[in-house]
């Protein structure tokens, strides 16, 4: 009996810790399309990601001068944090229910990233009824 129940022990622990892997295995630093470079980390069970680079951003802009919000204009874009509140579905094997901010355009998103491949990751973005699937390259 005793036997059983430490094997039983074992093997969800060993679960529970294949599925925080996974989960985990978003966190890292991505360069996306737009040329930011972005660091996705985990808080409070959630995943988020800031900018830590701007690689000749939209032709060298370096403050948040799209933003809705005249008071947020002058902020800057390093550091700033973009992404928020992704979970992890496990039945799914996606981060959902995530929104993203585009700088470019000073505009918010819905996201959700599809596929964890070895170099990269597919997001998918959407706004309304429009959606773009984006690859971003591991660095």
């Amino acid at each position: 009996m005793l036997k059983l129940k430490l094997i039983t022990s074992i093997v969800i622990l060993v679960s529970t810790f294949s599925f925080g892997q996974k989960a985990d295995e978003i966190i890292g630093k991505y360069r996306l399309p737009n040329k930011l470079d972005v660091e996705i980390f985990k808080s409070n069970g959630k995943y988020s990601g800031k900018i830590i680079a701007l690689r000749d951003f939209d032709e060298g802009q370096t403050t948040d001068i799209n933003n809705p919000k005249k008071s947020k204009r002058n902020n800057p874009l390093i550091g700033m944090v973009i992404i928020k509140n992704l979970e992890f579905d496990a039945d799914k094997k996606q981060w959902i229910n995530g929104e993203m901010y585009g700088p470019e355009k000073g505009m918010f998103f819905n996201l959700k990233i599809t596929e964890m491949r070895e170099d990269e990751i597919e997001a998918v973005g959407s706004k309304y009824f429009f959606w773009k699937t984006l690859e971003w390259k591991k660095i």
